[in-house]
C-alpha cells in the first residue's frame, strides 16, 4: 500500500509542480504587462479547482466543504486551521475575491510573485515580526476597499494534526484594524497531506467554515473565540475521519494525541 501511494505521490507532484510553475509564468507575465485581468483570476480558479481534482483521481483524496452559508456578504476576514496545502485549495471557491497573506519569501519568486500579487496576495514579513504589522495592515486595507475577503492561517504556517494550538497576534490586528467579521474554519487535511509526510494518503479531507465572530469584542475575547471555535471543530474533524477508518498508518505521537483527546474530560 505504502509503496502504491509513494508512486502516486510522486505523480502528482509531478503535474502539480509543473502545472504551478506554468500558471505562475503566464500570470506573472501578464501581471508585469497588463496588472490584474480576467486571464489571471480564470487562472487561478482553474488552478485551484484542477489541483483538487488531480488530488482525488492521482491521490485519492477527496474533498468536503461544509457551511459556507456561515460566510458573510461584504468584507470579511477568513481565519483557518492550516495543515496542508489542500487548505488554500479548498478554500478559494468560497471566498469570492480572496486575498491571501503569505510570506515574503513566497514574493520574491519569479513569477510567482507578480502572479500573486495580481491575485491580491498580501505580504507579510515575518522575520520582522511586530515591524511587519504596519505594511500588512496598509495592505489588508487596500483588499477590503477593494472588495477582497482577506483569507488568513493564524498559527502561520502548517501544524501537524492535533498539534498545540499556536495563534499569532497578527489575527488580532486584522480584526482591530479592520473592523469586521471573522469567518473561523476548521479541517482535518494534516492526516492525508501532512506538512512533512513524504506520501499523501487516501481518504476524505475536510473543511468547515464555522458561525462568523462579529467585530468590536476585545482582543483577548476575540482569541479565545476564534480559539473556541477553530480548535474543537478541527479536533471533531479529526476524530471523526479516524472512526471511519484511516487508509495510512498512525505514528505513536499521532496516537497519543488521538488518545489523549478522547480521555480529555467534557469541556465545561
Amino acid at each position: 500500500m505504502a509503496i502504491v501511494q509513494a508512486v502516486r505521490t510522486a505523480l502528482f507532484y509531478f503535474i502539480f509542480i509543473g502545472q504551478t510553475a506554468l500558471v505562475a509564468i503566464i500570470i506573472g507575465t501578464a501581471a508585469l504587462i497588463s496588472g490584474r485581468t480576467r486571464l489571471s483570476w480564470a487562472l487561478a480558479v482553474f488552478w485551484c479547482r484542477s489541483n483538487l481534482a488531480y488530488l482525488r483521481a492521482i491521490a485519492g483524496v477527496k474533498t468536503k466543504v461544509s457551511g459556507e452559508e456561515n460566510i458573510p456578504q461584504g468584507g470579511c476576514i477568513i481565519a483557518a486551521k492550516h495543515q496542508s496545502d489542500w487548505d488554500v485549495f479548498a478554500i478559494f471557491p468560497y471566498t469570492g475575491r480572496p486575498a491571501y497573506i503569505v510570506k515574503k519569501e513566497l514574493m520574491r519568486i519569479p513569477f510567482f510573485g507578480p502572479a500573486a500579487r495580481a491575485l491580491d496576495c498580501i505580504e507579510v514579513d515575518r522575520k520582522r515580526g511586530a515591524e511587519a504589522i504596519p505594511l500588512m495592515m496598509a495592505q489588508a486595507h487596500a483588499a477590503i476597499e477593494r472588495g477582497c475577503r482577506i483569507v488568513i492561517f493564524p498559527e502561520g504556517t502548517r501544524r501537524a494534526p492535533l498539534a498545540p494550538a499556536d495563534y499569532r497576534q497578527g489575527i488580532v490586528r486584522l480584526y482591530r484594524e479592520l473592523n469586521v467579521p471573522v469567518v473561523p474554519v476548521a479541517l482535518n487535511s494534516g492526516l492525508f497531506w501532512g506538512r512533512n509526510s513524504p506520501i499523501i494518503w487516501p481518504g476524505t479531507a475536510e473543511a468547515r467554515f464555522l458561525p462568523a465572530i462579529e467585530p468590536g469584542l476585545a482582543p483577548d475575547v476575540f482569541l479565545e473565540r476564534l480559539k473556541a471555535a477553530i480548535e474543537p471543530a478541527s479536533n471533531e474533524l479529526i476524530l471523526g475521519a479516524v472512526d471511519r477508518g484511516l487508509d495510512r498508518p498512525v505514528g505513536p505521537e499521532l496516537q497519543a494525541r488521538i488518545d489523549a483527546l478522547r480521555n480529555a474530560p467534557p469541556a465545561g
